[in-house]
């Protein structure tokens, strides 16, 4: 079976409400592979990683980078973590960390 070329190109990361407490429903989506390289380019000591993936990943509403460092400033740490856990999952990279940790040697 042929693959149509074009479909290879279209935008298919799948895409989650995540309720967030007190607050309401907030749309995320998975990243792709060439925005997680971009992502971690040039990250201060892991700083820029979280509003940079946030400001990508939230469909509605959708945050700037430094609407993104304000609601990290504002929010708890568990809608956060749900926030970022969800796209991890999206994205297919949830739990890598742990597997990369797993493989290292330890000292």
């Amino acid at each position: 079976m042929a693959v149509d070329k074009e479909a290879l190109f279209r935008p298919r990361c799948p895409e989650q409400d995540v309720e967030l407490p007190g607050v309401g429903t907030v749309r995320v989506r998975g990243l792709t592979r060439g925005e997680i390289v971009e992502i971690s380019k040039g990250v201060n000591e892991g700083r820029d990683m979280e509003p940079r993936s946030l400001s990508l990943a939230l469909v509605d509403p959708q945050l700037t980078e430094d609407e993104a460092r304000r609601l990290i400033e504002v929010a708890p740490f568990g809608d956060v973590e749900l926030l970022t856990t969800t796209v991890n999952e999206l994205s297919g990279i949830a739990g890598r960390a742990a597997k990369e940790a797993y493989k290292s040697p330890r000292e």
